[in-house]
């Protein structure tokens, strides 16, 4: 997995000043006076804000701790999570992704946390990046911890860059997929399709 901040914590204080000049001087660009109307007075330390700790939350956090307990029964079927909501930034405009994940995993040894499941893809998903790598880096950090026999992804989520801007395709969706180990055979594929059909996938 290539995360930049995968063991440590970046230091958002200083991110968010170095942020708030920079917006700042983005406005002054456009010929906007962010000094002179009230409402934009505190606009850049509030975007400055908006993007470090929420919008790209997890470029600045370290990977989540990992609540890993065994597989004592020996479950060996699969079980799905979802939907997840996840927001993101897309690298290309640096738009918001806005959208759901679902997860499938057939287990080996090892069973996780159900409420990791949830902060490791807000943590994935909460930086610049594309959809399709971020589908990936989510399995990647699944499966790195797991081990699973198999695992399945699946995130659909609208672009606010198809949205608001070239096309203006407001009901555009994109959907992808990554499957794993065991996820590849059709059963199993079909099984955890099925599965998440029931959870407002469609």
């Amino acid at each position: 997995m290539n995360l930049a901040n995968d063991n440590e914590q970046i230091d958002t204080t200083k991110a968010k000043e170095k942020a708030e000049v920079a917006i700042k001087q983005l406005l002054e660009a456009l010929n906007i006076d962010w000094t002179v109307d009230p409402n934009t007075k505190e606009t850049p330390k509030r975007v400055a804000k908006m993007y470090i700790d929420e919008l790209l939350s997890g470029h600045f956090l370290p990977r989540p701790k990992a609540t890993i307990f065994p597989n004592t029964k020996k479950v060996n079927q699969m079980f799905t999570v979802g939907p997840i909501p996840v927001v993101g930034v897309c690298s290309h405009h640096f738009l918001p992704i806005t959208g759901n994940v679902w997860i499938g995993v057939i287990p080996s040894d090892k069973l996780l946390g159900l409420s990791k499941f949830a902060r490791f893809a807000d943590w994935v998903f909460s930086r610049p990046q594309i959809q399709e790598e971020a589908t990936e880096q989510l399995a990647d950090a699944i499966e790195e911890i797991l081990e699973p026999k198999g695992l399945a992804i699946v995130c659909k989520a609208s672009h606010a860059c198809m949205s608001l801007r070239g096309i203006k395709a407001t009901n555009s969706l994109m959907t992808t997929s990554v499957m794993r180990g065991s996820m590849y055979e059709s059963d199993a594929r079909v099984e955890f399709f099925n599965a998440i059909n029931g959870q407002d996938y469609v």
